[in-house]
């Protein structure tokens, strides 16, 4: 069976999902998918740490489920913005993990992710496949995907 790396932006997956439908990822359902296809040796969920109640469930949630949890603290800025973004994170995991796997997917539609998709795909011959909600993903995430899987209704709560 190939090896599988799952990557997952939840700030970029919980808001382009809300935005665009109004519910929840269902991450139960893409950990049967990708466990079907392959053999999962790495799952990380990148978040921000707020500390409240909800956030808490819902890590707890991810990490039953079989992900690796990983979280930066949410910093407000004397301006009002707000500071929590995980992608350097991401793409140091995913450059480390591209050696050892077969496939890497990704969740997001963040279109900063192309050159690394393109970059493990050239150097690494992994297969990249990438998860995001179409109206919300950049062109050139979807177009440096091995294979785009579109978020719609049936992956949704």
């Amino acid at each position: 069976m190939r090896k599988t790396a799952i990557f997952v932006d939840v700030q970029n997956i919980y808001y382009t999902t809300r935005q665009a439908y109004g519910r929840q990822f269902n991450y139960r359902k893409l950990w049967e998918r990708l466990d079907s296809e392959g053999n999962i040796v790495l799952a990380n969920a990148y978040a921000i740490h707020r500390g409240d109640d909800q956030q808490i469930k819902f890590q707890n949630a991810l990490k039953h489920i079989g992900f690796t949890i990983k979280l930066k603290p949410y910093i407000q800025r004397s301006d009002g913005s707000a500071k929590g973004d995980w992608d350097v994170g991401i793409t140091i995991d995913v450059m480390e993990a591209a050696h050892n796997v077969d496939r890497v997917v990704l969740l997001s539609g963040d279109g900063d992710f192309d050159l690394l998709l393109e970059k493990i795909k050239k150097d690494y011959s992994v297969q990249a496949d990438v998860y995001g909600v179409p109206s919300l993903s950049a062109d050139s995430l979807i177009g440096s995907a091995s294979t785009y899987y579109p978020i719609e209704e049936g992956m949704l709560l």
